[in-house]
């Protein structure tokens, strides 16, 4: 049975979720330029906040509202492209898209956010650091479901990739990796100070 609050930080993950496939990461860069002119600007991480979304789900909501988010955003994924055409992934949804390379990162975002709500509760008080490992443990797991679901994918022949299985992996874990460290690192301090702001 899960508690009110679970419940409402679900719908709120299930809801950033699927805003945050869209929303790409970008850093301010540094307001002056080696011409000596000031000049502010923005600079893509070449992610989006989705991998977010779900972390800050389990730094927030815990365990129970990180993972319940995460299956809702799947069966919605699906349902809704297969209905109505509605594209929920970034690339695609239905039936077929487990053979997509990607699905076995989306399907990683259960376990992960499971586990960053763990780690992020574990005691009463948080702290940053706590938080920052949850984050990142939480990273850590999306992309070893990833990484495992490509492997198997190749090995038992239902992906449909373009190129070789280790191009699948440098693009989505390789080049993928140091913005969404940040993008975990900014989650675990997002939520500390909201955590503090919220007495909990």
């Amino acid at each position: 049975m899960f508690a009110p609050s679970e419940l409402l930080w679900a719908l709120i993950g299930l809801i950033l979720t699927i805003g945050s496939t869209w929303l790409e990461v970008f850093v301010f860069k540094l307001p002056w330029s080696e011409s000596g002119g000031w000049q502010l600007g923005a600079s893509s991480l070449g992610v989006t906040f989705q991998v977010g979304a779900a972390l800050f789900t389990g730094c927030m909501g815990g365990k129970n509202a990180a993972a319940l988010s995460q299956i809702a955003y799947l069966a919605l994924g699906m349902v809704l492209f297969e209905r109505f055409g509605f594209q929920v992934f970034t690339q695609g949804a239905g039936a077929d898209y487990f053979r997509e390379p990607g699905f076995g990162y989306l399907l990683g975002f259960i376990p992960a956010g499971w586990l960053c709500g763990k780690l992020a509760f574990r005691r009463a008080q948080p702290t940053l650091e706590r938080l920052a490992l949850a984050a990142l443990s939480g990273l850590a797991l999306v992309h070893l479901c990833g990484l495992s679901y490509l492997i198997l994918g190749s090995i038992f022949r239902w992906l449909q990739v373009d190129g070789s299985v280790l191009s699948a992996m440098v693009d989505y874990t390789v080049v993928q990796i140091p913005g969404q460290v940040m993008v975990a690192c900014a989650i675990a301090l997002m939520s500390y100070g909201m955590r503090k702001a919220l007495f909990y």
